[in-house]
């Protein structure tokens, strides 16, 4: 339990870092108005702080900058929750007053706004991403090695695709796979798609299909295929403007995760409603065990429709992310609800 001294001490050094990207020292916190410590007293509390986690030394005559332990201490301790700035409702206010005819150009719209207001990488998880389920999955054999899967979704939208055969996989059993899949997975939504693929009909598969495992990934291939379509990313680029992401290989590994759709999806689907704040190794992906990630859901009457997602260093504005994050979700449920008309 840290004492109302310390937690004034170490709100101060992380929104002072959050301005400065810097390590922070005693005397800067001591003049503050509002401290009224001596850097003496801020010095002794900071190596406390430090020996229990909450703070780092980067260099031994350095300042101390947060840990992962003190930024979720401050978010769920210490965090004040103000009102969004004035520029900041207007810009809302503004980009939701536009008339836009299709849900893909909002959708896109609200993740160019929401980067460009914050500089850092927002995603947007459209309500194709909870809604969209398999109607029905059919493949039809072209030669020995090659087939074309037809694949029918819940929105009438028919994809064909060709797709190569494992070998040594006869035709009845492909025929077996399809029946399968079609009694367990129809009507279930393509998020869902994969772990009741592998988690329900696996096992089942496997008491009749020689080679199941295969045919499994055939079909994965097919189903996920699309994924880009409905994830919505802008602000890529903002990771390079933070000092923390000088490293080029750091980088490198936080674009290509943002490159892969199937994943994101997983990663930005909250587990509940509402805002949800993951900080430093919080995430389940090595990729982004320095960033923070804030999702917040969106839905109507209950039944999700999206999620908006910021990913930053862990040095982020979260007061003001979260505000902003909890204004466009309320915003994007009325506009889904006029779409929707509920």
């Amino acid at each position: 339990m840290l004492t109302e001294r310390q937690r004034m001490i170490l709100s101060a050094i992380i929104d002072d870092y959050v301005r400065s990207a810097e390590p922070i020292g005693s005397r800067s916190i001591s003049k503050r108005g509002n401290v009224g410590f001596s850097p003496a007293t801020i010095r002794n509390e900071m190596s406390d702080l430090e020996e229990m986690g909450y703070l780092e030394q980067p260099h031994t005559s350095a300042g101390r900058i947060p840990s992962h332990k003190g930024y979720r201490y401050y978010v769920d301790h210490l965090l004040q929750h103000g009102t969004l700035h004035e520029n900041d409702l207007n810009s809302l206010k503004g980009a939701f007053a536009e008339r836009i005819q299709e849900m893909e150009g909002v959708i896109q719209h609200v993740a160019g706004m929401l980067s460009s207001l914050t500089n850092y990488t927002s995603i947007v998880l459209g309500p194709e991403v909870f809604s969209t389920t398999l109607k029905h999955l059919q493949i039809i054999p072209l030669t020995d090695t090659t087939a074309v899967a037809i694949i029918v979704l819940n929105t009438g939208h028919v994809e064909n695709r060709t797709v190569t055969i494992p070998e040594g996989i006869r035709m009845s059993e492909i025929e077996k796979v399809v029946n399968i899949l079609n009694a367990k997975l129809k009507n279930v939504p393509l998020i869902q798609f994969k772990s009741r693929l592998y988690n329900e009909v696996s096992s089942e598969l496997s008491k009749y299909v020689n080679g199941y495992q295969e045919l499994l990934a055939v079909v994965e291939s097919v189903i996920n295929s699309d994924d880009k379509d409905r994830v919505f990313l802008s602000g890529m680029t903002n990771m390079l403007m933070q000092p923390e992401f000088k490293d080029v290989e750091k980088v490198k590994s936080i674009f290509d995760l943002l490159e892969e759709a199937p994943t994101l999806i997983k990663l930005f689907t909250p587990s509940n409603e509402g805002i949800e704040i993951k900080i430093g190794a919080e995430n389940s992906i090595e990729a982004i065990n320095n960033c923070s990630l804030i999702t917040a859901s969106y839905a109507i009457g209950g039944q999700p429709l999206g999620t908006i997602g910021i990913l930053g260093p862990t040095r982020m504005e979260y007061a003001r992310v979260i505000s902003l994050m909890h204004h466009l979700s309320k915003q994007m449920e009325d506009v889904m609800g006029r779409w929707y008309g509920k």
